[in-house]
C-alpha cells in the first residue's frame, strides 16, 4: 500500500495501528488464493480463518471487547476490501448479522450466538429487505403472528447476504403494535427452523452468497425476540448506524487498491515514448483520485471516531461517509479502468473485478439517494 499516512491521523490510536499491522499479515497469508468459482465455500473458509486469527472478536461484543469500536470495524473492512472483496463481505456479515444481538440481545442470546459467530464456527445474516421493502423499512410485510407465548412467521425476505450458508438470521417482522415502523420486531431465527427455506439463490455481477428466503408457519419461542415487541425499527437503525460507515470503509479499500494499481500502471506503461505518468491528463486523473480517497477517509473516520467517543447516534455522519465514499470510490475505479485501457475491462483483471465489486455498495444498507434524503432532513431540522 503506497499511502499509510492516515494511520497517524488523530482519529486513530495506537491500538488501531497495531490492528492494521495484524490485518496486513492476515491478508498476505489468507487472501491470495480465494476460490471465486465457489463463493459459498470461499466465504465459509474465510470466516473460519478470521475466527482462528481472532479478527472476528471485533465484530461484536465480548469479554475482551465490552464496547463496539467502529474505528476498528472500518479499518478491518478497508484493509480486507483492499486485498479481497469476499474477505470484506465475509467479515461484514458476521458483524451486521449479530449487531442486533450485541446491542440489544439478552444475556442468554448473547452467550448462545456471539461466541460461535466470533470464533468463525457459525455464519450470521441480517434479514431486513423484502420484495416490496428495501430502503423503506417501515413497509416490511413479513408477519410475526403471536401464537401462545411465541410467534409464527409468514412471508419472504430477499437479497439477504449469506442467505443459504448462514447458521443464524436476524429477522425483522411485523408484529403490529402500531402502524408502520412502530409495529416491527426483531427475531433470532436459526437456519434449521421449521418452515424456513431458501427459496432462491440470487446472482449478481460480483458473485456473493445472496438469497430469497421464505417463512411458512415458522414457529418461534418467545425468547427468540430481540428486545421488546415494537423495537424492531429502533434495533435495525441502531445496527445500521454502527455498520453504515463501514460500508464507506469497504469502498475506500477498493479505491485504495485501484489507486495503487493505477500508480504502478502509470509508471510502467509507455505512450508516445514516455510513461503514462508524464501525461498531464493522467496526472489530473491521479490527482482527483488521491483527493477523493483522502476526503472519503476523513469522513469515514470522523463518523467512526464520533461514535466511539460516545455519540448516541451518528445518523448524519454515517450517511455522509457512506454516500461520499461509495460514490467517489466508483469514480476512482472508473478512472483506473480508463488508465488501464483494455486491461481494465479484461475478465479476471483486478481493476475489472473492482469495477464489478464497487457498484453494489451504492445500493445496499441505504442507497445513495436515500443517504441524501437523510442528510437533507438533518440539515432542515437544524442538526448540522
Amino acid at each position: 500500500m503506497a499511502d499509510k499516512s492516515f494511520l497517524d491521523w488523530p482519529f486513530l490510536e495506537a491500538k488501531h495501528r497495531a490492528l492494521h499491522a495484524e490485518l496486513e499479515s492476515y491478508c498476505e497469508r489468507h487472501t491470495t488464493d480465494v476460490n471465486h468459482q465457489d463463493v459459498d465455500d470461499a466465504c465459509i473458509k474465510l470466516v473460519r480463518s478470521m475466527g482462528d486469527a481472532g479478527l472476528l472478536k471485533h465484530s461484536g461484543l465480548s469479554d475482551e471487547n465490552p464496547a463496539i469500536d467502529v474505528r476498528s470495524l472500518c479499518l478491518i473492512r478497508e484493509t480486507l476490501a483492499r486485498y479481497e472483496g469476499l474477505a470484506d463481505f465475509a467479515f461484514a456479515m458476521q458483524g451486521l448479522g449479530t449487531m442486533a444481538i450485541s446491542l440489544f440481545g439478552s444475556p442468554q442470546q448473547k452467550s448462545q450466538w456471539l461466541p460461535s459467530v466470533q470464533s468463525g464456527q457459525s455464519l450470521a445474516a441480517f434479514a431486513l429487505t423484502e420484495p416490496q421493502s428495501g430502503s423503506d423499512v417501515a413497509n416490511i410485510a413479513l408477519e410475526a403472528r403471536q401464537d401462545g407465548n411465541g410467534y409464527v412467521l409468514n412471508g419472504e425476505k430477499t437479497w439477504i447476504s449469506n442467505g443459504g450458508i448462514a447458521d443464524v438470521y436476524t429477522v425483522f417482522a411485523r408484529t403490529g403494535e402500531a402502524p408502520g415502523a412502530k409495529g416491527l420486531s426483531a427475531f433470532i431465527v436459526p437456519a434449521n427452523a421449521e418452515g424456513f427455506v431458501v427459496a432462491e439463490r440470487l446472482e449478481t455481477i460480483s458473485p456473493h452468497p445472496l438469497a430469497r428466503l421464505r417463512f411458512t408457519d415458522t414457529p418461534l419461542t418467545a425468547d427468540a425476540m430481540i428486545g421488546n415487541p415494537g423495537d424492531g425499527f429502533k434495533i435495525a437503525m441502531a445496527s445500521l448506524d454502527n455498520m453504515r460507515a463501514t460500508v464507506g470503509a469497504a469502498a475506500l479499500g477498493f479505491a485504495r487498491r485501484a489507486m495503487d494499481e493505477t500508480l504502478q500502471r502509470a509508471k510502467a506503461r509507455e505512450l508516445f515514448g514516455a510513461p503514462l505518468a508524464e501525461l498531464q491528463m493522467v496526472q489530473g486523473h491521479i490527482a482527483d483520485m488521491a483527493l477523493d480517497i483522502d476526503a472519503s477517509a476523513l469522513l469515514i473516520y470522523r463518523a467512526a471516531w464520533t461514535k466511539d467517543s460516545g455519540a448516541a447516534r451518528i445518523t448524519r455522519e454515517a450517511a455522509m461517509a457512506k454516500l461520499y465514499a461509495t460514490d467517489q470510490a466508483h469514480s476512482v475505479i472508473d478512472k483506473a479502468v480508463q488508465i488501464h485501457g483494455a486491461d481494465g475491462v479484461r475478465k479476471g483483471h483486478i481493476i475489472e473485478s473492482l469495477y464489478r465489486e464497487i457498484r453494489a455498495l451504492r445500493i445496499y444498507e441505504g442507497a445513495s439517494d436515500v443517504q441524501k434524503i437523510i442528510i437533507a432532513r438533518n440539515a432542515l431540522a437544524g442538526e448540522i
